[in-house]
């Protein structure tokens, strides 16, 4: 399972979108219905850059989880070098996607702090930082059980984060004319508008969402 992130050109980050706002959401879980009405009901249904910051830096946990209990497996397990190698694949793959919503939470504090958006410490530090805590739990006690469980809620996660960010462009039509200028560019990506900032998140979160739905497929012939 390699990594299937890519950056897209102006027209296929378009085409992305259009795929997205046409195809129907997951059905979700007990679990993740549960994590998507709680940040509703704490922050909100409206779509918002701080609504998003909070999203991304949960958004890192599951690949966190896995890869603590990948090093784990590797250090107990470092002499069947078939199985060490496999799961080091798998560890290097979670870092890689780690990395990819580490740019997007930065991108977005920059964002928020350029627009002099306001946020209360208590919302948007403090409690995030609890959320993810109780996330990452969950993630890893389902991946110790059964990695498929833990893949499909991350799935499922990424799916709701895919279709949030293609609706936030449709729903913000000044977004494309508005350019995009960040501190992170070389080590993300240059974008001539907000609006192919976004859908190329979007489109990273569809990559995501694949990436554990193959790993479940492949889980199932180990």
């Amino acid at each position: 399972m390699g990594s299937k992130l890519q950056k897209l050109t102006v027209e296929q980050r378009y085409q992305a979108q259009q795929v997205t706002l046409g195809s129907p959401r997951t059905r979700y879980g007990l679990l993740a219905r549960l994590l998507f009405m709680t940040m509703d009901l704490v922050y909100g249904r409206r779509k918002t850059l701080s609504k998003f910051k909070v999203l991304e830096l949960i958004a890192r946990v599951p690949y966190q989880s896995w890869e603590n209990v990948a090093y784990v497996a590797i250090t107990h397990m470092y002499a069947d070098r078939n199985f060490a190698r496999r799961v080091f694949d798998r560890v290097k793959e979670a870092r890689e996607a780690q990395d990819n919503e580490m740019w997007h939470l930065l991108i977005l504090e920059e964002l928020t702090h350029a627009r002099g958006i306001k946020e209360s410490f208590l919302l948007y530090r403090i409690l995030p930082q609890v959320i993810a805590f109780t996330y990452y739990h969950i993630c890893w006690f389902l991946y110790v059980i059964k990695p498929s469980w833990s893949y499909l809620l991350n799935a499922q996660f990424e799916d709701h984060a895919e279709h949030e960010y293609m609706e936030f462009v449709a729903e913000n039509p000044q977004f494309e004319s508005e350019p995009f200028k960040s501190l992170f560019e070389e080590d993300y990506a240059s974008f001539e508008s907000m609006a192919d900032l976004f859908r190329q998140i979007g489109h990273d979160e569809r990559m995501h969402k694949e990436e554990s739905l193959e790993a479940i497929a492949m889980a199932r012939f180990q």
